[in-house]
């Protein structure tokens, strides 16, 4: 039996997430049918995560285990000719039976994207957030700080999150804004919990508009009080950039 690991590129538009589920259109139903496509196996596919409806993906990562002997480098080229033009699949390569994308993770980078020109864009109007309103991104970076570290993250959770504890870490937070308005916000941690990133980042645009204080976020991470911290962003500016194994 071999165990395959691949990296994933998707744009979330029009998927009910990456969770296979009945009756609804999603990533691992269409990646695993593909699978059955071209090597007539029945898969399992197991992910580094589920991503939300409508987020994006650069590096998803996921494994599963096929008896087909299909040469590696030709298993991108087939799956892509089976897939929609949505969903593409990067690479391929053959690990250790025992890897398993989920459980041997060890960090994830995810960024958001904000188009803070007061116009917004035709072409990437469903690949990013527009606010009109001017943020004040060094108030953001300073707020950012706050976030770096081990942290309890109650207060950024959303409700319906299965995760037992709400403890994270967060190793960088970087922001950066380009010469056409748009603000990219690149988060790297051990994990991120159910909205957890559209959470933070909401939070952060109170900040760049002045409703919360960069010395506030101590307080709003202490007090565990999901009320406290921001409005939870639209999921359509999000994307998974890479996925960190040992």
């Amino acid at each position: 039996m071999r165990n395959i690991k691949i990296i994933i590129e998707y744009n979330g538009k029009g998927f009910n997430g990456w969770q296979k589920q009945p009756n609804k259109l999603n990533i691992q139903g269409e990646i695993e049918r593909a699978i059955f496509d071209v090597t007539g196996e029945k898969v399992e596919l197991y992910a580094s995560g589920r991503t939300d409806a409508g987020v994006h993906s650069f590096g998803q990562t996921a494994n599963f285990k096929i008896e087909n002997l299909i040469p590696l480098e030709k298993i991108p080229l087939a799956l892509n000719s089976k897939l929609k033009k949505t969903i593409v699949i990067k690479s391929a390569e053959e690990v250790d039976e025992n890897f398993h994308a989920r459980y041997n993770c060890k960090g994830k980078k995810y960024r958001y994207i904000i188009n803070n020109s007061k116009v917004p864009s035709a072409i990437y109007h469903d690949l990013e957030y527009h606010l009109p309103i001017k943020l004040d991104i060094e108030k953001m970076i300073e707020a950012s700080k706050f976030f770096i570290g081990e942290h309890d993250f109650k207060a950024f959770r959303a409700s319906g999150t299965s995760s037992k504890s709400s403890v994270r870490i967060i190793y960088n937070i970087d922001i950066k804004k380009d010469n056409e308005d748009r603000i990219y916000i690149d988060y790297t941690g051990n994990g991120f919990m159910y909205n957890m990133v559209r959470i933070l980042t909401g939070t952060l645009v109170d900040v760049g508009l002045g409703k919360i204080t960069p010395k506030e976020i101590p307080e709003i991470i202490e007090s565990k009080d999901r009320s406290k911290a921001g409005k939870t962003l639209p999921a359509h500016g999000l994307y998974l950039m890479e996925v960190y194994y040992v």
